[in-house]
């Protein structure tokens, strides 16, 4: 196939526009994982050549206790943190749909939480959890006795779980844009048939909804897998491992303990999980996933 000067010069153009954007990939992403994968088979402390081990970083995980306990944490705020964010912002974006006066206002106020810098909530929940904080002033009142929020190995990781529902602006947005879309002509045909509110919303908001929820699910999934600030400025992983989360510890590894070829071992036993995780969230999404003119 022959190209005229113009579409040539048009072929030129287009790589040379994109040009920035494939060098920083392959600089800053496609290389780096490249890397990530061939250390992942050697022992490297940064500052000696790496020694290749073959599979030896990968053998050490299932004698690592510290790996199983950080998988097992992360799991556990992985199936208690992602219902609880999904239920909450769902529950907000159906309030914040509403036709009231003002509402540009309360949605303004219910989404400034999510353009905080993470490290400024953070600060601010460990203020509200100290032993001296607002919390324990509040529960006091009551005549509860203070409790070390942060510093008791039963509490912090729901502590920690508290902490992350601040973060449902986004979420709620995508839910808020997915109700508008939603036909008011099934709502008002339910009203004929005599259908109540819990009734429309079982039967037509949650089914029209259900592609957003199952988008919202997997990002919440591979973001509540991927958590690492809570743990590492809030609890620094303790008490006794209690809030040690599978990034956390990867990143002690790779940065204090300076093995950073079992570290990328870690980073990519990890991708494996989140991808298994992530395929089966979409096939069972064929049994409860509704897709408007789907057959």
């Amino acid at each position: 196939m022959t190209y005229t000067p113009r579409e040539r010069r048009e072929t030129r153009e287009f790589y040379l526009f994109v040009s920035p954007w494939l060098i920083g990939f392959l600089i800053f992403t496609a290389g780096p994982m490249l890397a990530s994968v061939v250390l992942s088979f050697a022992e490297w402390d940064v500052i000696t050549p790496p020694k290749w081990v073959g599979l030896d970083n990968y053998r050490m995980l299932a004698h690592d206790p510290l790996f199983w306990k950080s998988l097992g944490v992360t799991a556990t705020y992985t199936l208690v943190a992602v219902p609880l964010h999904l239920t909450i912002s769902l529950a907000v974006a159906i309030l914040l749909h509403q036709k009231v006066r003002g509402l540009g206002v309360f949605r303004t106020i219910f989404y400034l939480p999510t353009v905080l810098p993470g490290v400024a909530s953070l600060m601010l929940w460990m203020w509200i959890f100290f032993p001296d904080g607002l919390l324990n002033a509040f529960t006091g009142l009551f005549g509860i006795a203070p409790k070390a929020w942060l510093a008791d190995e039963r509490l912090a990781l729901p502590a920690l779980i508290t902490m992350s529902m601040w973060g449902y602006g986004s979420t709620m947005l995508i839910f808020l844009a997915g109700l508008q879309e939603i036909p008011q002509h099934l709502y008002e045909a339910a009203e004929i048939d005599g259908c109540g509110r819990w009734s429309k919303f079982l039967h037509i908001t949650l089914p029209m909804l259900s592609p957003v929820i199952f988008f919202n699910a997997v990002t919440s999934m591979v973001g509540t897998f991927q958590v690492f600030e809570a743990g590492y400025i809030a609890t620094q992983g303790g008490p006794n491992n209690a809030t040690l989360f599978y990034l956390l510890y990867l990143f002690r590894n790779a940065f204090e303990y300076f093995r950073m070829g079992y570290a990328c071992a870690l980073a990519w036993v990890l991708f494996g999980i989140i991808m298994a995780l992530t395929l089966l969230v979409v096939k069972s999404s064929a049994a409860w996933v509704y897709y408007e003119g789907k057959r």
